[in-house]
């Protein structure tokens, strides 16, 4: 697995992102049993920038935690097999491994929301990214047994990595 990592603003989280993230995605790499190496980008950023992006692709004028930019369409969520019939475009040519995507984290909120929800900064970090990595294997939370799907999902990844509220 590579994780490529970029963090702006002057905010800094009380803990190792970069280690976290990486327990985080593998661990959501093997709940859904991902038979490839992957890659995946992560950038951590402000409120300000989030917002802003937020706005460019999502026409949505309001800061958000996270932002999800799968690199891959799935007809079932979570089911790598077509791409054993057309890799077109889905593995990077230099690695090798699947391009799943970015993740784009608040670092304010990451702290604003833990302190709400009265649990650690790392563990709602470590929510957004298993969030965000469900994301980028083609779940989403639109209609409600979707959003079910994705709870229990998000909660097993973390119950299995001990990160826990």
């Amino acid at each position: 697995m590579s994780l490529y990592m970029e963090e702006e603003g002057d905010v800094t989280l009380p803990f190792d992102t970069e280690e976290t993230a990486e327990l985080v995605i593998t661990a959501a790499l093997e709940y859904e049993g991902c038979p490839y190496e992957a890659e995946i980008n992560l950038l951590l950023t402000t409120d300000e920038d989030i917002q802003e992006m937020n706005h460019m692709f999502r026409q949505i004028d309001k800061v958000t935690d996270v932002l999800s930019f799968p690199m891959l369409e799935y007809e079932t969520p979570g089911d790598f097999s077509p791409l054993e019939e057309n890799p077109q475009g889905a593995f990077n040519p230099e690695s090798g491994e699947l391009m799943l995507g970015d993740i784009v984290i608040s670092k304010d909120k990451v702290l604003s929301q833990a302190e709400a929800y009265g649990h650690a900064p790392r563990r709602e970090y470590a929510f957004l990214i298993a969030h965000s990595m469900l994301h980028l294997f083609g779940y989403d939370h639109m209609e409600e047994e979707q959003r079910l799907t994705m709870e229990k999902k998000q909660n097993d990844i973390l119950e299995n990595i001990q990160i826990l509220r």
